[in-house]
């Protein structure tokens, strides 16, 4: 398994090639991502999920998500691994909880965090080094972790289609849930003072909406050349 808190044996120097994917819920980055590893012999990183992991660990302690200086120290302190099988946190398998409802209702608060996103992108930055890059999928991914990515995606969908997709996902949510928890997370993400979801100025956009997820990597693929 690939952990976060992998340190890197190679020359800090040593040039890394990141593919950077951001975009909103529901917008297929995830799964694109993942395919799009496979496709080009990289590893693969859910940032996503490193801060739901975080939101995971404060819920488990009983910790108010919205006590800033407490979540940051739990985010420096937390035993954290995100790999293609699943997510670990102080050793115990987090993978399906930390999509749950109470968790996606935190997330945004604990994303929002400064000190929390400073550490965080610490770790997705060390374990870029260690891996020689990767395709590094998030919200602020192009944009503030890795702004000399070698190339930068924007994913994107319509809200009705993003809504589908997702309430598919969670069976404890109907989709006029699943709608209006995505427009309040698109809200907060998009209005946080740190790392918000934008789309670089230099990044492709590419609207997910009328393809399938193979018809999407083929075309990321034929732009990366």
């Amino acid at each position: 398994m690939t952990d976060v808190d992998a340190t890197s044996e190679t020359d800090p120097a040593a040039p890394i090639r990141v593919i950077a994917i951001d975009g909103p819920a529901g917008s297929g980055k995830s799964t694109v991502a993942r395919l799009l590893a496979e496709r080009l012999g990289l590893g693969y990183l859910d940032t996503g999920a490193m801060y739901r992991a975080v939101a995971f660990a404060a819920l488990r302690r009983h910790l108010d998500p919205d006590d800033a200086e407490t979540v940051a120290r739990l985010a420096r302190e937390v035993d954290l691994e995100v790999t293609l099988d699943g997510v670990i946190v102080d050793g115990v398998d987090a993978t399906i909880e930390i999509r749950g409802p109470e968790v996606t209702r935190a997330v945004s608060v604990v994303a929002a965090n400064t000190e929390v996103r400073d550490e965080l992108r610490r770790r997705q930055q060390e374990w870029a080094r260690a891996n020689g890059g990767g395709v590094i999928e998030g919200r602020d991914i192009g944009s503030v972790v890795f702004p000399d990515a070698e190339a930068k995606l924007y994913l994107t969908a319509r809200p009705e289609i993003r809504a589908a997709r997702r309430s598919k996902e969670v069976t404890d949510m109907d989709y006029e849930t699943v709608a209006a928890d995505i427009a309040r997370r698109d809200a907060l993400d998009q209005g946080r003072d740190d790392g918000p979801l934008t789309e670089s100025d230099d990044a492709v956009t590419v609207d997910t909406s009328d393809h399938t997820i193979d018809e999407v990597v083929d075309l990321v693929v034929e732009y990366l050349g």
